[in-house]
């Protein structure tokens, strides 16, 4: 069943699957960081009117797939999501500016499918077979620990 989001005078059901990976691909996202990249992801999802439904973070890449506005451009999301995680997590740990100088923690670049041209049960399960922490499922942004 389809969940429309409703504006003033629109009803949408615009959904995004974005990958992205850290600069010069290198397995970063563990432990901390990655509870602590998830928990930005969420929290910047919430500030912008995003709804993450589901996403996972590996150790050099992250899947989120998410819905977003009419007036949203994909562009500007992965703005948001790359550009206020990059900050604060190079503020947080001192440690990761060595390995990525120059105030780039993420690579250029995204990959951003529509979920028009599949269904949304195939990217799920497709984000659930990745490795990685879970970001989001039916219990509301868990952590998993193997």
């Amino acid at each position: 069943m389809r969940r429309y989001r409703h504006g003033a005078h629109t009803k949408t059901d615009l959904k995004i699957h974005l990958v992205w990976i850290p600069k010069y691909r290198k397995p970063v996202l563990t432990g901390d960081i990655a509870i602590r990249v998830r928990d930005l992801i969420r929290q910047i999802g919430m500030e912008h009117e995003l709804e993450i439904i589901s996403g996972k973070v590996a150790s050099d890449h992250i899947h989120v797939f998410l819905s977003y506005r009419a007036h949203q451009d994909i562009s500007q999301i992965a703005q948001w999501l790359k550009g206020i995680s990059s900050r604060v997590l190079l503020q947080e740990y001192p440690h990761l500016r060595k390995k990525f100088w120059g105030r780039h923690f993420w690579a250029r670049g995204f990959l951003a499918v529509s979920s028009g041209t599949i269904t949304d049960e195939m990217i799920k399960e497709y984000i659930d077979d990745q490795e990685g922490e879970q970001i989001v499922d039916d219990s509301r942004f868990p952590i998993d620990n193997p």
